[in-house]
């Protein structure tokens, strides 16, 4: 499934009330680690339809990335019916984000 943009405004839609674990990725064009992640969580979103992956860029969704205390980025971080389960901060290889999702 393609990785979808998350918003303030989509963001109880598409998180709060998904029938499926999400990904979220949080993060920033100017940050490098942001970009060596980006491709990896691209690829979980795509092997994966079972789970929905989203990604939320802090600079244009500073409100989301302060309700969820985003302090440095990239941060992912996985929701189960609607309630964040667990978080990771900076590059992770592919295998440590899918256990995330067990």
């Amino acid at each position: 499934m393609a990785v979808i943009e998350i918003t303030n405004t989509n963001f109880e839609a598409e998180v709060l009330n998904s029938d499926r674990p999400v990904l979220l990725d949080f993060w920033a064009s100017w940050c490098g680690p942001c970009r060596m992640l980006s491709p990896v969580v691209d690829e979980i979103g795509e092997e994966n339809p079972q789970i929905k992956v989203g990604k939320i860029n802090v600079d244009q969704e500073m409100e989301l990335a302060l309700k969820f205390n985003i302090m440095s980025i990239p941060t992912l971080m996985v929701f189960k019916g609607g309630k964040p389960v667990k978080t990771s901060v900076g590059v992770q290889p592919k295998s440590a984000i899918l256990s995330m999702l067990d």
